[in-house]
């Protein structure tokens, strides 16, 4: 058990070295930073908007719903970014195992005495670290925006909601690295892991043409129900067994194909 962690360690910090010293990594976070920082700003001034429309209808005697504006702000905004890593994630995740594929180091690393279970867990480790270190500026904008509230905002509520994000990265990442050890091609990697995550983003729209049973199990499927329970702060144990289980199939999956083009190359 102990050479099983200690090989899992030592692959993360191989790829998370990857990713730091990558400049198309830095690419990637610069631009979601770019876009997220956007999103923020819009998300803000919408509801501070809301806001001021809120205050104006009840000082002039219209009875309204009362409307918890930072629990809104925290929903809304976490509603567009988990949108836009739908776009990041399979750009993170598609040189895993293609660039492997691409430089013929897959060879050595599926022939050498490490298990493809520890590689599989260990690349996916990395990934996450990288990704969770993106997000951190938004965690930090987020804390300052909401930091002067009275009374001050649950911060169970905050961190719930990116322990949400993180899963959704897991979830879609583990799913990626799968599609990345299908082919040496980056694009074609990318490509896939969009297709399949897109697919179960709406696949609570298709759900909704079954119904009864089928429709039921078929929307439990979807990544957007469980990723919007847990941004609106519902602990919900279905929704976190169904990321642990997209997580899980990423990692077999990944090392059944590993095996496979071991047995391939024997």
């Amino acid at each position: 058990m102990k050479t099983v962690l200690l090989n899992i360690v030592a692959i993360y910090r191989r790829e998370l070295l990857s990713y730091f010293t990558s400049p198309f990594a830095y690419t990637i976070a610069a631009v979601f930073w770019l876009i997220s920082g956007f999103l923020f700003t819009a998300t803000l001034d919408g509801v501070i908007a809301n806001a001021a429309q809120y205050d104006q209808a009840t000082a002039s005697g219209i009875n309204t719903a009362p409307v918890d504006i930072p629990y809104e702000f925290i929903r809304l905004l976490l509603g567009v970014i988990g949108s836009l890593s739908l776009f990041v994630l399979p750009m993170l995740s598609m040189g895993l195992y293609a660039e492997e594929r691409k430089r013929g180091t897959l060879e050595l690393l599926a022939t050498s005495p490490l298990t493809n279970w520890s590689v599989a867990v260990g690349k996916l480790l990395g990934v996450m670290t990288f990704f969770f270190t993106m997000s951190l500026p938004l965690l930090l904008y987020e804390a300052i925006a909401l930091a002067n509230l009275n009374p001050p905002i649950q911060i169970s509520v905050l961190l719930l909601g990116h322990a949400g994000l993180l899963l959704l990265a897991g979830a879609v990442l583990s799913l990626g690295m799968f599609m990345s050890s299908l082919t040496d091609s980056t694009i074609v990697a990318a490509i896939l892991t969009f297709a399949l995550v897109l697919a179960l983003w709406v696949v609570d729209l298709i759900a909704q043409n079954f119904g009864g049973v089928v429709g039921s199990a078929i929307g439990h499927l979807s990544l957007l129900k469980h990723y919007t329970n847990l941004i609106q702060g519902i602990v919900d144990t279905s929704s976190l067994v169904v990321f642990a289980s997209y997580i899980l199939l990423g990692i077999f999956l990944t090392a059944q194909s590993i095996d496979t083009f071991r047995f391939q190359r024997s």
